[in-house]
């Protein structure tokens, strides 16, 4: 009974430490990259990377990297549940942004009082996201279109589509700003003092990020659904096979992804701006992509990936003080994305081998001499690794 749990808790541990080298080797190496980057330009590494740890420890600079790391983490979700099952929905990016504009539209139009207000516009984002994810899906099972191809013309369509309505139906002209009315006080959401040392508040839709993490974490890791959504992604045919409808879930499982996506806006119009303008922040379901694989899908390793994004994109601009252009970060965001990749299928076949190993040592102590099968338990070891393999 010892020697079991001493191999089965060994064999956690390992898991723990592979699932945690695997980023922290992509971090290193992207620092290694951005490090000769630095050294062929002229510019001191050292001072660098300094000078944005120094930066990014400021009180106010924590709010903003909370505050950006809150709609980088919900891109992240909306993502990841897409990659669950095997799918990619590259449009998240456009599912959030016409989700934004309709919602800021009609909260900016208050049809309803207060929190009221609050829910309609949680509702309507929701409600604009999934819709727009849902073409996608259904594309995807009823004529075989690839849920790439789609969503990136999705993205596309989406943009034309809100600049016409913001131009022609709900923009209003504020100087030289073009933009839905401001959503009424009494509908937003607070801001709340949680780093001391600063006026500044953060977003207090950090709360509904909290909760959506939880959520995907408890609806993919202990439901029937969130199973029968992994099966589906790891083997169609095994899937079909236990009773599982595979068009059904591709199109449920794309829903829920644009339903996430749509909250990713909301950050901004309920806590920061409080409308839809040209200044709307663009491009973070791409951000989203990056940080879902540097978090390997798993909600606390997203929030790690939301986090270190997010001081990179805050903590950049202080690099043109000491004259390094702040292209850099972009440079070792991109090589992080590279080797987060790399070194997770590094991770992944040492893995395996360590598998084999352990299958084989116990094989060879079951089957050697005096475990019944004397002489061929070499022979079976080495079948059972091959068969493995």
């Amino acid at each position: 009974m010892t020697g079991f749990l001493d191999r089965l808790f060994g064999r956690v541990r390992l898991g723990g430490w592979l699932a945690v080298a695997a980023p922290v080797l992509a971090i290193v190496f992207a620092v290694l990259i951005t490090s000769v980057v630095l050294l062929v330009a002229g510019k001191p590494p050292v001072e660098a990377f300094t000078t944005l740890a120094d930066y990014g420890t400021q009180p106010r600079t924590m709010v903003l990297i909370l505050n950006s790391g809150v709609m980088y983490y919900i891109s992240a979700l909306a993502v990841a549940v897409g990659f669950r099952m095997n799918l990619f929905n590259i449009g998240v990016d456009g599912q959030y942004r016409i989700a934004a504009l309709v919602a800021a539209a009609f909260g900016g139009a208050a049809l309803v009082p207060g929190v009221l207000n609050t829910v309609l516009v949680i509702v309507i984002a929701m409600a604009v996201g999934a819709l727009w994810a849902a073409i996608a899906g259904l594309l995807r099972v009823t004529r075989g279109v690839s849920e790439v191809i789609s969503t990136i013309m999705l993205n596309a369509i989406a943009t034309g589509i809100g600049s016409w309505l913001l131009q022609e139906h709900f923009g209003v002209l504020t100087g030289n700003d073009l933009g839905t009315r401001p959503i009424p006080e009494g509908a937003r959401i607070p801001g709340m003092p949680l780093v001391a040392g600063t006026p500044l508040l953060v977003n207090g839709l950090l709360v509904l990020a909290v909760v959506l993490g939880v959520a995907y974490y408890v609806l993919l890791s202990r439901t029937r659904f969130g199973f029968e959504l992994r099966a589906t992604g790891k083997s169609e045919t095994a899937a079909v096979a236990s009773g599982v409808s595979v068009k059904k879930m591709i199109v449920v499982t794309m829903v829920m992804s644009g339903a996430v996506a749509g909250l990713i806006g909301l950050p901004e119009l309920l806590g920061a701006s409080y409308k839809y303008s040209n200044n709307f922040p663009t491009g973070l379901g791409f951000t989203g992509i990056a940080i879902a694989l540097l978090g390997r899908n798993h909600p606390v390793g997203m929030a790690v990936g939301a986090l270190l994004w997010s001081f990179l994109d805050n903590s950049s601009n202080q690099l043109q003080l000491i004259d390094i252009s702040k292209e850099i970060v972009q440079i070792m965001q991109g090589v992080i994305v590279l080797s987060v990749i790399i070194a997770y299928e590094l991770v992944h076949r040492y893995r395996i081998v360590a598998d084999q190993r352990r299958v084989g040592r116990q094989l060879a102590g079951s089957d050697g001499p005096g475990g019944g099968n004397g002489g061929n338990g070499d022979v079976s070891g080495r079948q059972a690794v091959e068969e493995t393999a």
